[in-house]
């Protein structure tokens, strides 16, 4: 299929529509739990009696083993099957939330957060490698525009339903919300997710699950606290950069000498799935960056709280959610470099007002911008992944899901850590300023993310032009 010419969609059955209803459920626990608790820190810290530098841990736990989970996903997808592994992971964090709600001490929270964390991480890539296996590359886009909706209403919710459930009850609340929706899905996950085939994946390559595994959520965590201090030079935010990238360059060198490495880096010979997966970065910093930027604009420009902030920002996850089944769509009739592409222009269109309007200015047109920022991402992140996902073989989807969601998370943490640097460090010129300047360079990063679109679209082209 060209990607420059229009074809029928073929049609989706409801069974695979019900298939991946369940999986999105998933997504949403996942994303949901990475930000809910974040509300509820200063009430963590009073009723179990500790400091907040301690109750942090509780969110700082859970992003770090999340992104630690990443990489060994594709080996066990392979070991006992995608499917099962998703069930697997959603009975664990389904048992681990409600195990921290009866934490009798924040040390115990902690812990259990991070086997949460764990089992979160792996929910997203296993679910992706159900779905991608289920339904092939021509039903895709639709397909993973679901899931899409998913990822993108479940961060943009938690701060609002973690600020509710404090405001009304207590901090188990914050864990106990996700047993009912998990029990359900695990039930209908029971009967309708397929279990894939146990393979022999070879032995695992400890090594590689050793540099992989430490170096991201080193790498992760580097950008968060350079984000926080606003200095590299600290020894807190340096040796773990410094670390983490290490260990992920060894990892690139031993994955080139492996004959059984943990993940493929192979891939990355596919011309199209590499544009496909640096675009999936440089939008992840764009999406999950801006996810910093945006709360900090009205909590210090806007003099909003917390709770206030989550729900004005909830129109850019309503544009997403609204506009993700038409971008599903064009990826299965055009290819997912045609709609990212214009996702990434539009993105760029629709960012720009940020930085010359005021930071007062009226909060209608604040709200329609922040509504056509999200259709426009909509259009920008999910079709990239789409994309690197459907220039693979089913064989290939494990690692290709493991590698893509690490490439969106690091864009993420930079872009996060770049965005709150530059905020901090011009802020004593007047916040107009800082946000103005903020807001230039989430354009530039918005930039790059169309320019890799761009080349995901000539890749596309040339791949279709090839002789089969």
């Amino acid at each position: 299929m060209a990607p420059h010419t229009e074809v029928p969609a073929e049609p989706i059955t409801r069974e695979v529509w019900q298939l991946a209803g369940i999986i999105a459920s998933g997504a949403f626990l996942s994303g949901l739990d990475a930000s809910v608790v974040n509300v509820g820190l200063d009430t963590l810290t009073r009723d179990l009696g500790t400091t907040l530098a301690t109750a942090q841990w509780v969110a700082t736990g859970y992003l770090i083993a999340f992104a630690a989970s990443l990489p060994l996903c594709a080996w066990l997808a392979r070991r006992v099957g995608a499917g099962r592994l998703w069930l697997w992971c959603l009975a664990a964090f389904t048992l681990t939330s409600a195990a921290c709600a009866l934490a009798p001490d924040v040390g115990w929270l902690i812990g259990l957060r991070v086997v949460q964390g764990l089992a979160a991480g792996m929910l997203i890539p296993a679910g992706q490698t159900v779905l991608g296996r289920a339904v092939g590359p021509h039903r895709l886009g639709r397909v993973m525009a679901t899931l899409g909706v998913a990822v993108t209403l479940a961060p943009a919710l938690g701060p609002v339903v973690g600020g509710l459930v404090i405001h009304v009850g207590s901090w188990p609340w914050l864990f106990l919300l996700n047993v009912p929706i998990g029990v359900v899905a695990l039930r209908l996950g029971l009967r309708a997710v397929p279990r894939g085939e146990p393979g022999d994946p070879g032995p695992l390559d400890r090594l590689g699950l050793l540099l992989v595994s430490a170096g991201l959520p080193l790498l992760v965590y580097g950008c968060s606290r350079w984000g926080e201090t606003g200095s590299v030079t600290r020894l807190g935010v340096a040796v773990p950069l410094v670390a983490g990238v290490a260990a992920l360059l060894a990892y690139g060198v031993h994955a080139g000498r492996s004959a059984n490495p943990l993940l493929d880096l192979r891939l990355f010979r596919n011309r199209a799935y590499r544009a496909a997966t640096v675009t999936a970065a440089f939008t992840g910093a764009a999406l999950f960056g801006a996810g910093l930027l945006f709360p900090l604009y009205y909590q210090l420009g806007r003099g909003a709280g917390p709770l206030e902030a989550g729900l004005l920002l909830i129109a850019m996850s309503l544009g997403s959610a609204l506009v993700l089944p038409l971008s599903g769509r064009l990826v299965d009739r055009f290819g997912g470099g045609y709609v990212s592409f214009a996702g990434g222009l539009a993105t760029v269109v629709t960012t720009l007002p940020f930085a010359v309007i005021d930071v007062d200015a009226a909060e209608w047109l604040v709200q329609l911008l922040l509504l056509l920022r999200g259709a426009a991402l909509a259009c920008a992140v999910v079709p990239a992944m789409t994309a690197a996902f459907g220039a693979v073989t089913p064989a290939q989807l494990p690692d290709a899901t493991s590698q893509v969601n690490i490439a969106s998370r690091v864009g993420g943490a930079l872009g996060g850590a770049l965005f709150a640097i530059v905020v901090a460090t011009h802020l004593p010129d007047g916040v107009d300023a800082a946000f103005h300047t903020s807001f230039r360079w989430l354009v530039g990063a918005s930039v790059v993310a169309t320019l890799a679109a761009g080349w995901l679209l000539l890749a596309e082209r040339s791949r279709a032009d090839a002789p089969t």
